[in-house]
C-alpha cells in the first residue's frame, strides 16, 4: 500500500498541441484523466496543480541558446529547423515554450513532492518527453521533463537516481544527458533501433560504468517476451544500484494497436509492468517513485486505459481488468474523437512469462536480446550475465 500519492494536473497541460493530424494528440491525456475520474481513481490521490518550469530549471539540462530559440518560435509560431522545430515530427506553434515549460513544471512538481516527502509517489501523465536533446527538439519532444527532474534531484543532493523507460522508442534524450554520470542509471526497453526511431539504443551503448542500459527487443515481441526481458534485466540492476529515487517513463506505444511501432503488448501486459515497477520502487528506492507518461498514439482504445491503470497502480488500488468502462466516459470519448471506445479495462489477456533463470534459448530472438544487454552491462555491476 502506498502511503501518499500525488497526481499533478492542470487542464492547460493539453495546450501542448502540434495541431490536427499530429500523432501526439492532447485528447489522449484528456481522456485518461476523464476515465480515471469516472472510475474513482482520482478520489484516492491528492490532485495538485503546477507552474511552468523557469529558464534556470530548464537550463539544468538544456542550453540557454536553445531555450531562447524556443521562446522566439513560441512568440511567432514560425519554424526554426536549426533547433528541430517544424516542419516535421516536432512542428513549431505559437505558445510552444509556455506549453512545454508547463509540462516540465508538472514533472518538477511531482519530483519536489517525492523528494520532500510530501508524497511517496507522484505522477504526471502529460510528461515523459524523453527524446528532447540539450540543444534541439526531437521526436515530438521540446523540453525533456524527465531529464530536468533527474538533474533537479541531483542538485538537491540525490546520490543515485534510476530511470526506467518502457516506451517502445529508445529514451535517447535522457540517456544522452546522463550517459557519463555514474549517479544516474538509465534503463530503456524498446523495439530494436534497426527498424524504429530514433535509431539508437543498442546494447553496446553502456555509458559510464555500465549505467546506460538498453534492451532492444525484436519486432513482434508480445507480453510474454517483453515481461521475460524486463524481469531478466531491470530488477537485478535496480537492486544492485539501490537508487534513492526511481523515475519511470510509461509510454504505452508498445501496445499491439499502436500505429507507430511493431510490438504486440496488451493493456494487461502493461499492467503487469506497472505493478512490477511499483514493487521495485518500494524494494529498491525506499518507495520514492516519480512517474510520467510518454508515447502512445492509439488515443481511445489504449492510452486512457493504460494510464488509468497506471495511476491506479501508483495509488495502491489497482483496477480489476474486467471492470467495464463507464458509459458516460464512452459517450464522452466518442463525442471527442468519433472513435468507438473499449467496453472494459482489459484486452482479455492473462500474461505469463518464463523466468530467464529457467534457461536460455539461443535460437530465441528475445533471449538473444536479453543476453546481449546482460553481457554488455552486468559485469560492470558485479552481476553474472548468465546467472
Amino acid at each position: 500500500m502506498s502511503r501518499s500519492v500525488r497526481v499533478v494536473w492542470d487542464d492547460k497541460l493539453t495546450s501542448y498541441d502540434f495541431g490536427p493530424g499530429h500523432p501526439l494528440a492532447p485528447v489522449r491525456v484528456e481522456l485518461t484523466m476523464a476515465l480515471a475520474r469516472e472510475l474513482g481513481v482520482l478520489d484516492r490521490v491528492e490532485l495538485s496543480g503546477c507552474v511552468p518550469a523557469s529558464d534556470d530549471e530548464l537550463a539544468l539540462v538544456h542550453t540557454r541558446d536553445y531555450i531562447e530559440a524556443v521562446k522566439r518560435v513560441s512568440a511567432t509560431g514560425e519554424p526554426d529547423m536549426s533547433v528541430g522545430l517544424g516542419p516535421g515530427d516536432t512542428p513549431a506553434f505559437a505558445g510552444v515554450h509556455e506549453a512545454s515549460a508547463l509540462i516540465t513544471g508538472a514533472t518538477l512538481a511531482a519530483a519536489r513532492a517525492v523528494w520532500s516527502g510530501e508524497a511517496e509517489h507522484a505522477v504526471n501523465v502529460a510528461g515523459g518527453l524523453h527524446h528532447a536533446m540539450a540543444g534541439y527538439a526531437s521526436g515530438f519532444c521540446v523540453y525533456n521533463d524527465p531529464g530536468v527532474a533527474i538533474a533537479w534531484l541531483l542538485a538537491q543532493g540525490a546520490r543515485r537516481v534510476a530511470y526506467v523507460d518502457v516506451d517502445v522508442h529508445h529514451g535517447d534524450g535522457v540517456q544522452s544527458m546522463f550517459a557519463h554520470d555514474p549517479r544516474v542509471l538509465t534503463i530503456s526497453l524498446h523495439e530494436t533501433p534497426r527498424v524504429l526511431f530514433p535509431g539508437t539504443g543498442f546494447p553496446e551503448e553502456t555509458g559510464a560504468d555500465g549505467t546506460a542500459v538498453n534492451v532492444a527487443l525484436p519486432v513482434g515481441c508480445g507480453d510474454a517476451g517483453w515481461l521475460r526481458a524486463f524481469h531478466a534485466v531491470v530488477p537485478p540492476l535496480l537492486r544492485e544500484f539501490a537508487p534513492e529515487v526511481l523515475v519511470t517513463q510509461h509510454g504505452c506505444d508498445s501496445h499491439a494497436l499502436d500505429p507507430l511501432a511493431h510490438l504486440m503488448l496488451s493493456v494487461d501486459g502493461q499492467r503487469r509492468a506497472y505493478a512490477a515497477l511499483h514493487d521495485l520502487a518500494h524494494e529498491t528506492a525506499g518507495g520514492r517513485w516519480l512517474v510520467t507518461g510518454g508515447g502512445g498514439y492509439e488515443l481511445v482504445r489504449v492510452v486512457p486505459r493504460a494510464w488509468t491503470h497506471l495511476i491506479a497502480e501508483v495509488a495502491g488500488h489497482p483496477i480489476d481488468p474486467e471492470t467495464p468502462t463507464p458509459p458516460g466516459w464512452r459517450e464522452f470519448a466518442a463525442e471527442r474523437t468519433g472513435e468507438v471506445p473499449p467496453l472494459t479495462m482489459s484486452d482479455g489477456r492473462s500474461p505469463e512469462f518464463r523466468d530467464f533463470r529457467e534457461g536460455y534459448d539461443p535460437a530465441d530472438d528475445v533471449d538473444r536480446a536479453i543476453v546481449a544487454t546482460r553481457k554488455a552491462v552486468f559485469p560492470q555491476h558485479g552481476l553474472d550475465p548468465l546467472d
